[in-house]
């Protein structure tokens, strides 16, 4: 730290909502020259006591001081004004506008003939390439980039406004391992300025890579404010958890005895997509969990999304059952007994407006048609014998969906597949941006519905995660598969050995 008074000091901060108490009285504090991380289980209230401070929701109770001065901000733009810049977990940017638009969008340079688009996209330029290292065409429109690269122009964003506090919410979620060391030492670049930075993340080697201090929640209380040196990892998630024990050690690593002699329930030959993925062939067996690991882009989704029918092959053939003709659509996916949980559960999973109720019962109404609609009895006793199965949080069925915590919003996704009964269930980053205690809810039932004979396809982009629950690994890099590993003992190190090409 470079100063003894904190820049930012949040007091007691209470919030609630229908049912709900989010926030009981946290305490914050931030440093100028300092990073701090906030630690805590989906749900412990860290994205809502973000909020609060950025004025997305209303405090109930408590003050916030900026500089030793109190503020009370009602909206992002007043924060921005103030100096507090945030980068959320979930890109929020407007996709059909350019890169140099998102930049500055709101601050466009303007002259007697209007905005002068020239300055921005020279300046959008400079600050990709000066400050983040990024070259790309400012005056294509961000959705033509992938996740990654619309991460990266949400921090530049935030990068272009002179900001005090910096708050970056899960903001490595969609980064390689390059572009996340390229953030990290932006991150530091900024720390040594004097700029705070308050940073939230589910990856434990980051929070210890470059965090000086941790401050942790649970259950929307203040657990105690820690200098990370002096932290360690098992004490962390003792904390975050409320338990003694790391869950996910708990998990067995290796393939069911016997899974090899049961009978491919999907099979793909020669499957490919021009510009997706060069055609593979990859087998998946009743009752197996099939892992698919490689780096970002390296063309995971797109197996996921061709065996989805969200995506239609070009060349190749798939079969289901020993039966051929493929998937052409979502729909006939679904009806041949293939779950999907997308990667971006805000944009293709759950449907933000609708209850925790009616986002578990819709592909099975789907399924049925809306001319035999489910009952509104039945559809409430189903909601709630799935909350119970998934320990979905808060418990109450009319909650709405958009209110819960990113890992509870999951779990939501998953009820809703298991819902069908698939015979198989493509998982694309289930654990993405969740909590060690979520994660390990997760993986378990993963283990079970496998143990159950329902086949699954696990994408991941933590490798130890892959390893933990697969049988058997498939191993990407450049939209191919270029390896598969089977059987008990697969090595962390041949797995990225693989992927790097070594």
């Amino acid at each position: 730290m470079t100063n003894a008074q904190p820049i930012l000091q949040m007091n007691g901060i209470r919030k609630s909502f229908p049912g709900v108490r989010a926030l009981k009285g946290v305490d914050f504090r931030l440093f100028p020259g300092e990073v701090h991380a906030l630690m805590g289980e989906n749900g412990a209230g860290k994205s809502t006591l973000i909020k609060t401070l950025t004025g997305v929701y209303a405090v109930d109770e408590g003050s916030v001081l900026l500089e030793g001065k109190p503020i009370r901000v009602h909206s992002p733009q007043e924060a921005q004004a103030a100096g507090i810049s945030t980068v959320y977990q979930e890109v929020n940017l407007c996709p059909n506008l350019s890169v140099a638009e998102n930049i500055f969008i709101g601050r466009e340079p303007r002259g007697f003939g209007g905005i002068r688009w020239k300055e921005i996209n020279r300046k959008a330029e400079e600050l990709l390439s000066e400050r983040l290292n990024l070259r790309i065409d400012v005056q294509r429109t961000l959705n033509a980039y992938p996740v990654a690269i619309q991460q990266l122009v949400a921090i530049a964003r935030s990068l272009s406004v002179s900001a005090k506090v910096l708050i970056l919410d899960e903001p490595t979620s969609s980064l390689d391992s390059n572009e996340v060391k390229q953030l990290f030492a932006i991150i530091r670049k900024l720390k040594g300025e004097g700029m705070a930075i308050l940073f939230v993340t589910h990856f434990l080697d980051q929070v210890y890579e470059v965090s000086d201090r941790i401050t942790i929640l649970r259950n929307g209380e203040f657990v105690g404010e820690y200098k990370a040196a002096e932290l360690p990892r098992i004490e962390l998630v003792s904390r975050m958890i409320g338990k003694e024990l790391d869950v996910l050690e708990e998990l067995p690593r290796e393939a069911e005895e016997g899974q090899i002699d049961r009978k491919v329930w999907i099979e793909a030959a020669g499957l490919g997509r021009q510009g997706a993925i060069d055609p593979f062939d990859l087998a998946i067996r009743e009752g197996e969990v099939v892992g698919l690991a490689g780096l970002l882009g390296s063309g995971r989704t797109e197996i996921a999304r061709l065996f989805f029918g969200a995506d239609r092959a070009d060349r190749g053939t798939l079969k289901l059952a020993g039966e051929g003709g493929g998937v052409r659509s979502p729909r006939e996916a679904i009806a041949r007994g293939i779950g999907f949980c997308p990667e971006n559960r805000k944009t293709e999973g759950i449907i933000d407006d609708l209850s925790v109720r009616e986002n578990i019962v819709l592909a099975m109404q789907a399924s049925r048609g809306w001319l035999r609609a489910i009952s509104r009895k039945r559809q409430a006793e189903i909601a709630e014998e799935y909350i119970r199965a998934l320990n979905i949080n808060p418990p109450n069925p009319e909650h709405l969906v958009k209110n819960l915590s990113g890992g509870n919003q999951q779990k939501v996704i998953l009820a809703r597949w298991l819902l069908t009964e698939p015979k198989l269930l493509i998982l694309d980053e289930p654990t993405r941006g969740i909590d060690v205690g979520a994660k390990a809810e997760i993986q378990k039932l993963v283990l079970a519905l496998s143990r159950k004979g329902m086949s699954v396809l696990f994408v991941s982009s933590e490798l130890e995660e892959v390893l933990r629950v697969s049988g058997r690994i498939a191993v990407l890099r450049d939209r191919r598969v270029v390896k598969e590993f089977e059987g008990q003992g697969i090595g962390q190190q041949q797995v990225m050995q693989a992927i790097a090409g070594g």
